[in-house]
Formats: structure tokens, sequence, C-alpha cells
């Protein structure tokens, strides 16, 4: 066993790492209603005895996502209706988890925005807006999303994209307290959800693309002080490690990760407690770059990259780890959702952690030790074939670390399985996981430079792109998919699933009363048998969901609830695959009860690019250089080959490519920055951007040349 770091507040602040702002005129000034989020320990300890709420991220800490309730089952559903909406007044992707404590939904928009509303009626209580920098999006790989807050006595905990964690009084929505959990100067950002352990609020942090170093860190309820930080990957050795876990970590890396912006592992999402064994779970994330061949030349392990970890909630201190791709090159995060649950394995009860992390496998280990109980492959993988379980370890193909040539794999850096939530129901012994089925291919890039401000895979941005011939890019298209999978755990084998039109879909909700909620990427909030998948009601949502629902209750009426707006890394990047549809995104909370009938307004707009690009004179040389640039500077925004999915704008579509000095005032200069488009000249020089200009223009004529077909 290792001991976990543990950092006292007032050093924290000398150090630098943590800045407190915290003002008791704040809280003597803010009104507090009465029992506002009066969420305790004992409360959270005893989730499952109030169905009626639903008080944490996963709504109980073992994060299974079911609830008991049970007025809406497979035969009262047909009924369901619409019973309010709340409008969000934002454009960007929804992914968050409301809660709902005693009547009060406290829940989360793109921007970090939070809002309080009466969950009966959806009536508008307060909204707090963190006022984060719109140019922020350059450190933010997958949309400027956040996943939810956290309650405790009286205060809503939010993690903001800038970094920032604030404590606001769940009365009035005014600030307590604000720290600085990251150095803000460095591309750190946060989307998930906090946890709350006793009086302790768990952050972590994402930006691994981009060059950091992960870690998770608690601060005390009350007052924002840093209690304690575990980071996930090692420092630079010559200034010593902070813990023998860092000291053990370090001997699996080669090379000199640390100059590489950190070396990653950010801890974006996944998190569950288990208050019996005490032991808090974390899921972590890729390296910096991607590719391990840059990363740690040689080889190497590289925990706690793609790895679940097991930290003492009091003191960070480490206790045991599971890493779920040893050496990861392809951004197989272990960040997905973890679900705890207690079940029978070959005749004996085990306290099992189950997880369908983005390599294509899912796991069942036993969570007291991090021992392996089983592990099968959950989708159709091409970059190994087993998990060895002798050693614990994927058995890779050959060519799958792309090495020596280019490989096509599955699945993607977005993985079999993203950040969507999973849900768990004990009565079926079922986990209900949003898969994803999509290719990529990787390759070596010819020469990599790090860049502090940009992203960093480590692969060939162009051979990572779709072809430009229209009948290989329908080809390719055709092998995108998306389903509902119920997976049995025991059995490591699938019991049924159900194909999507999309992809890019929905979280899910288990309920007593047979049922599976999810929202999928065409816009229809759907109820599904939960034993054998039977499609028995949907709602048309007018735009994406993505977020995963929950469900409550008031005065004996159940209600179910999902954050609806088209948006993330998937509508961002793969605009050819969205366009097609081009749904809107309207962002709302959409609210239902059996026998309600309200109607949404109509969606009378839909986004479309016109193309009018200037005459091409650009040489060959210049449209590649072009390519390479766009490829690893604006995709992440604007879309794989300058084709967005219409959250931002599609560049083909610009009047900006007309004029050459007012389009390096955009892309050097950061004209639009409080739009939300940084500068980028720290990034490119105005060659980088006039080639690229070129690419966009190219990229224009054949978008026309496609509509006119």
């Amino acid at each position: 066993m290792f001991s976990g770091l543990r950092t006292a507040g007032p050093m924290a602040v000398a150090l630098g790492l943590c800045t407190l702002a915290f003002t008791t005129a704040a809280l003597a000034e803010a009104e507090s209603a009465p029992g506002s989020a009066a969420v305790d320990a004992k409360r959270l300890l005893a989730a499952d005895s109030e169905p009626q709420n639903w008080m944490s991220y996963g709504r109980t800490y073992d994060e299974q996502r079911y609830s008991t309730l049970k007025q809406i089952d497979t035969k009262s559903v047909a009924k369901l209706g619409l019973s309010w909406s709340f409008d969000f007044n934002t454009e960007r992707g929804i992914e968050a988890t409301s809660i709902v404590v005693d009547g009060v939904m406290y829940t989360t928009s793109s921007w970090s925005i939070v809002h309080a509303l009466d969950a009966r009626t959806g009536k508008h209580l307060w909204t707090y807006d963190p006022q984060v920098a719109k140019d922020k999006t350059r450190h933010a790989c997958c949309d400027a999303v956040n996943r939810g807050v956290a309650v405790w006595q009286g205060q809503v905990f939010v993690g903001v994209l800038d970094g920032r964690l604030v404590a606001l009084d769940a009365g009035t929505g005014k600030v307590n307290w604000s720290v600085a959990t990251v150095d803000p100067q460095l591309p750190y950002t946060i989307t998930g959800a906090p946890r709350v352990i006793d009086g302790r609020v768990m952050i972590g942090n994402g930006g691994a693309e981009f060059g950091v170093r992960g870690f998770l860190g608690a601060y005390a309820a009350q007052t924002g002080e840093l209690l304690w930080r575990f980071y996930t990957v090692p420092g630079n050795p010559a200034l010593g490690f902070e813990n023998d876990a860092m000291a053990m970590a370090a001997k699996t890396w080669n090379g000199k990760w640390w100059e590489l912006g950190g070396g990653g592992g950010t801890v974006w999402d996944a998190m569950a407690y288990d208050p019996e064994l005490d032991l808090l779970y974390i899921g972590v994330g890729n390296g910096t770059p991607w590719n391990r061949e840059i990363r740690s030349p040689g080889g190497g392990d590289n925990l706690f990259l793609s790895s679940i970890v097991a930290l003492r909630p009091e003191t960070g201190e480490y206790v045991w780890h599971y890493q779920t791709t040893p050496g990861e090159s392809w951004d197989y995060t272990a960040t997905q959702h973890i679900i705890l649950a207690d079940v029978e394995v070959q005749g004996k009860p085990r306290k099992v952690l189950m997880q369908a992390p983005k390599n294509g496998f899912f796991y069942v280990l036993d969570r007291t030790d991090g021992t392996l109980i089983s592990a099968n492959n959950y989708i159709n993988i091409t970059w190994a074939t087993h998990v060895d379980m002798a050693t614990g370890r994927p058995v890779e193909v050959p060519g799958a670390r792309y090495e020596d040539k280019p490989m096509t794999i599955v699945p993607s850096y977005l993985g079999g399985h993203n950040w969507h939530p999973m849900s768990y129901n004990p009565e079926t012994g079922l986990v209900y996981i949003p898969v994803l089925d999509f290719p990529a291919r990787y390759g070596q890039p010819e020469s990599f430079i790090y860049r502090k401000d940009g992203t960093n895979t480590g692969t060939d941005g162009i051979i990572g792109s779709l072809p430009d011939d229209n009948a290989e890019r329908n080809a390719y298209g055709a092998l995108v998919a998306g389903r509902l999978l119920a997976w049995d755990p025991i059995k490591q084998e699938e019991a049924w699933h159900v194909e999507h039109p999309g992809s890019w879909n929905g979280g899910t909700l288990s309920t007593a009363g047979n049922l599976v909620f999810q929202g999928t990427a065409d816009g229809k909030f759907v109820a599904f048998r939960a034993d054998n998948g039977e499609r028995l009601w949907d709602f048309s949502a007018q735009t994406g969901i993505v977020a995963p629902a929950i469900t409550y209750a008031i005065d004996g009426e159940q209600y179910v609830s999902v954050n609806a707006g088209w948006g993330g890394a998937f509508a961002l990047v793969f605009g050819e695959f969205v366009q097609a549809e081009s749904l809107p995104n309207v962002s709302r909370v959409l609210t239902f009860k059996l026998g309600a009938n309200k109607q949404l307004p109509n969606v009378d707009w839909r986004r479309t690019v016109v193309f009018n690009p200037p005459q091409q004179t650009a040489s060959e040389e210049v449209l590649r250089e072009g390519f390479a640039q766009y490829q690893d500077t604006c995709m992440g925004c604007h879309g794989l080959n300058a084709v967005s999915g219409l959250l931002v704008p599609d560049l083909r579509g610009s009047g900006y490519l007309h004029n050459a000095d007012a389009w390096d005032g955009v892309v050097l200069g950061g004209a639009l920055r409080a739009r939300g488009m940084p500068a980028a000249n720290k990034l490119i020089d105005e060659k980088q951007s006039a080639a690229i200009r070129a690419y966009v223009i190219q990229q224009a004529w054949r978008g026309k040349a496609l509509q006119q077909q």
C-alpha cells in the first residue's frame, strides 16, 4: 500500500496550487430558503430509502442509476406526457445530470451555468453564470459542456470550464466561495460533476490532449480549502515524487514525458464510492500525447493512464489500481462510468466494480482489491483479441500500435462507450450501455513538436481524416453505428440490443418499472422494456439528446426528466455524419409525468451552409500543408475535413474566405475571441494561416459540387 499526497491548505496557497476566494460577506448576505439542499452524509448513505430524490450524480454512491420508483412502468408508460420544460438559452452541448432534492432541481447548461428550478413546475428560482471567457474553448476538446453539480448542507458545487470550483448558496445562487483548482496558465478544463464525501468535494479536470498532468483534488465543503491532491502520473523525477505511488508509477515510464505537457492522465469524469470499504474509485484518462512511441519511447505501461484507481477519500491515499489499456496509444481512456454492485459470481457473493471503457472490453473487478474477475469485448474490436485472465492485459494484434504503417482500428478514439452514463438494474441483472461503433485510422506523424496551446495527439491528422472521394466517404459512414446494448455482466455476453440511426446517443436510466430510458441522436426520448428491449414510448425532443435521464417523485407523482441539447465531441468533429439531419441545438430541460400533455413550441430554423467560395489559386503543396494544419489546429471545433456539425460556423461558408487580411484578423488576431474563436497565433504563423484558408476554399468548392449533384 502506498501513502497518498496530503497538502495543507495554507501550504497549497503558498505554492500557488490553489487560489481561494472566500467571503464571509457573501454568506451573511445570502438568505437561504429553509432546508435548501439539506443533504448530509446520513442522507447520501441512505439514498436508496429516498427514491423520490436524486441527490447525487449517479443517484447513489454506487452510481447504478437505477430507481425503485415504478408508478411509471411497462403498462402505464404509454400515458407519459410532457409536464414542463425550461429553456437554457444556450446553443452548445447539454450533458448534465440534474440533481433533485426536496422538490428543487439543480442543473447546468453549457458554459458551466447553474440553474435552480421548481421540480414540480419548472419555475425558475435562480441562475448563476460564472462568466467563462468564451475563448476558453481553445482548451476544451469536446465542447463547452458541463455534466452537473453536487449538493451538500445547503450548498451547490459546480466545476467551471476554466478550472474553478464554485460553492453556491442553494437557496439564492449567490457565491459562498470560489477556488482555482488548477494553474490558470495551463490548458486545464473542468467538464465533470463534483462528488461530495463526508464534507469533502472531489473534482478532477480535463486537458490531456493539450498537455497537463492529471490529478484529483479534495476541497473542504465549507471553506474551499484544498485538503489533498492525488496525481495520476509522475512528474519530473529530478523534483522528487509526492508519494510512493508516484515512485512506483515512474518505473513504468520512459523518456522525458514531463516535458511534453506533463503526461496527461486527467480524471475528467468517472467516480464511485463504497462507504463500507471506504474506497473512492476514479477513472483515469489518456496520455499526452496519445502515441506512446512519442510519449514514452521504449515502451512502458505508463501508470496510471487508462486505469481504475482506488483511493482513501479522507487522505487521497493510494490503495490499488487496475489498468485497462497498458501503454495506451489510442485515446482509450478509463474515465467512463464506474458502477458498483454486489452480485453472485460462480455461486459466491462478490463486491464488484463494473466498467465499459473506451477500449471495447467490459470489465468486472473485485472492488476490494482490484482483482480481475472477468472481461469480454462488448463490441467487435480490431486492436486486440481478448484479455488474458492470467495477466489482466489485452492481447494486442500485430501492428495495432501503428508504428510501421497506418492501421484502421475499432473502436476509435471516441471509444466503444464514451462519457454517456450506463445504468444497472439489479432486478434484470443487466447493464444498459450507450454503445458507439466507429472506426478510426491511426498513423505515425512525419514529425512531432509539442504545442503548449494546441492538441498533441502524436498521430498523423491527414491519415486520420475522412476520404475526399464521396463514394469512399459514404462507405466509411456505413461503418458508423450506435446502439443501446443490454449486457449481462456475469455471463459477459449480450442479452439484447437496439440499433439507433445515429451513434452519439444519450446515457441511460433504468427503473423498477422494468424500463430503460434513453435519448437519441435523432432527437427522440425513448422508453424501452428493460428485460427485452421492446420500444414502448417515445417523445420528439426537436434536438439530439446526449445527457442521461433521472426520475424523482413529488406528492406521490413520479416524474422523468432529461436535459436535451445536441452537442459534444462527435457533434463538433464529425459534421459529415450529422449534417444529413442537421438537428438544431435547442437546449432545454424536458420533464414528463403520467397524464401530462404539454407541447413544445415549433422549431422553425435549421442551419445550412451557403457556399460562395473565391477562386482557388493555391498549389497542391500549399493545399496539403493547409490540410495538415487544419486537422491539427481547427478540426476539434470546425469538424474533420472542414465539414462542421453546425454547432459552430462551417468555415466553408465563411465570408472571411474572400479577404485574406480579415481571415488573419480572426485566425491570428482573435477578432472573434468574444464569440468563442480564440487567436491561433501561438500555434501557426501567417503562411500556415494562408494555407488553411486555401484548404478551406478547396473544401468549399467540393461541398458546392456535391450540393449541386
